[in-house]
Order: C-alpha cells, then sequence, then structure tokens
C-alpha cells in the first residue's frame, strides 16, 4: 500500500472537480446548488436522522461554488500530497475517509439544522494528522503543522458561514486516526501495523 506520487490525493483532488463538473452539467447553479446531485447528498441534520445517512460521506465531495472548491482542492494538494507519501495509499485514504466523517459529525454536533458541504473535515484531518506525526518526529508539513492548523483556525472563526464543527471534528477524527495507526504512541504511525 506504499505510495508515491501522491496518487490518492490526485484521484480525490480530481473526483471532487469531476462531481463539481458534473453538478453543473445536469443544469445547477454556479455556487454548485440547484441539482439533483446537490440536493440528495448535502449534509443536514433532520434528514440524516430520517435515515439519509450517506449524506454523512457525500457531503465531503461537494462544494459551495468555484472558489469553495478551488482553496479545499489547494490545501488538500499541499497537505494531502504530504502526508500521503508518510503514510501510504492505503492508511492516508482510511485516515481521509475517517477524518471526512469526523467532520460531517463534528457539523452535526454544532450546527445540526445548517446545511452543510465540503471536503474540508477530511483536510483539517490531514493536519491533525500531520500534527501528530510531526509530534512523532516525522516532519511532513517542515515542522509547521501547529502553525498551519492555527492560521486555519483563525480563519475557520473570523470567516461567517464556515463550519466550526466541520473543521474541529475533522482535526480530531484525523489526530486520533493517526494516534490509533501508531497505537496511541506505542509505536509509529508510519511504520506500525494498522489493526
Amino acid at each position: 500500500f506504499e505510495g508515491t506520487g501522491a496518487i490518492v490525493t490526485k484521484i480525490l483532488v480530481g473526483l471532487n472537480v469531476a462531481i463539481f463538473l458534473l453538478q453543473l452539467a445536469i443544469g445547477g447553479q454556479i455556487n454548485g446548488t440547484g441539482n439533483r446531485i446537490y440536493e440528495e447528498g448535502a449534509l443536514f441534520g433532520p434528514l440524516v436522522g430520517n435515515g439519509d445517512w450517506w449524506r454523512l460521506f457525500t457531503s465531503m465531495f461537494l462544494h459551495y461554488g468555484p472558489i469553495h472548491l478551488g482553496m479545499n482542492m489547494l490545501a488538500l494538494w499541499w497537505f494531502g500530497a504530504a502526508v500521503e507519501q508518510v503514510l501510504g495509499r492505503g492508511r492516508y485514504l482510511l485516515l481521509y475517509f475517517v477524518s471526512g466523517l469526523a467532520g460531517s459529525a463534528g457539523a452535526l454536533l454544532f450546527t445540526p439544522e445548517s446545511v452543510t458541504v465540503g471536503a474540508s473535515g477530511a483536510i483539517f484531518g490531514i493536519l491533525g494528522s500531520a500534527l501528530v506525526l510531526e509530534r512523532q518526529r516525522t516532519y511532513v508539513l517542515g515542522g509547521g503543522a501547529v502553525g498551519i492548523i492555527v492560521l486555519n483556525l483563525v480563519f475557520t472563526f473570523a470567516i461567517p458561514g464556515i463550519s466550526i464543527g466541520g473543521h474541529l471534528g475533522g482535526l480530531a477524527g484525523g489526530a486520533l486516526g493517526t494516534l490509533a495507526l501508531s497505537r496511541f504512541g506505542r509505536g509509529h504511525a508510519v511504520y506500525g501495523r494498522p489493526g
């Protein structure tokens, strides 16, 4: 499962962009709304509560417009490629989905009545993973994980409309997921056997 070339990150970026383009192609608005994919995939607490559990997953592949998509995909490329190179493809993909689901859980916990979309929960999970890796002396972001996280949290709290719960949930999910890969400090996330 060890990977080079950040192939999983490239696939994830491509998948997010393709889904956005498909939304536009089937008649969606430029902000990504007004189409069946958005209507049936966005995270919304009451609908999840009524059995639409897939929204916990699908919402991490939807975005609110090209700027939201572009910013998230740039962050995914910068941070994701570095973490994927260290963790390998399989562990990285697992971490991405765990972080995205933790982001969805955080969004539901903080703002269950808000419609939420975006890959940022999973991306914050990648940052949480980078923080743990750097604490284990694997400097995936050049030792800058704490500074990058703080800067992104400032934006999270300062800019209205950003899912605070989604970001904090993803961050916690990524950190805990990477700790689990290292058997909570008894091994190393990069070399330890998942299990």
